[in-house]
């Protein structure tokens, strides 16, 4: 198993930006399908992006479509999320995910073998 870190979290106004990055050790990062997730208080975990092992094909939550960019930089064992126009409905705790596999019930069912500990984003209004 791949393990998973987070950073790039933190308090933003309204229409800020901010990069999330998620670093990869103990595996082929290059090998694996990532995705990020978030959760906030009182909520279930939900579906934010996903990228396939070769970057080649992403998927969005429809909530971040045209706002949020995922990739990923095998070189680096990072993946990062470009979060723009962030609004306050945004805020959650956001986690990073790993897999050799990813399908759609993967991806919708939060179903990925690895996972980081979270970073926080808060996006005051």
């Amino acid at each position: 198993q791949v393990q998973l870190v987070e950073s790039g979290g933190g308090l933003v106004q309204a229409g800020g930006s901010l990069r999330l990055s998620c670093t990869a050790s103990g595996g082929t990062f290059s090998s694996y399908a990532m995705a990020w997730y978030r959760q906030a208080p009182g909520k279930e975990r939900d579906f934010v992006a996903a990228i396939t092992w070769s970057g080649g094909s992403k998927y969005y939550a429809d909530s971040v479509k045209g706002r949020f960019t995922i990739s990923k930089d095998n070189a680096k064992n990072t993946m990062y999320l470009q979060m723009n126009n962030l609004k306050a409905e945004d805020t959650a705790v956001y986690y990073c995910a790993a897999d050799k596999e990813m399908t759609k019930a993967t991806m919708y069912g939060a179903n990925f073998g690895s996972w980081g500990q979270g970073t926080q984003v808060t996006v005051s209004s």
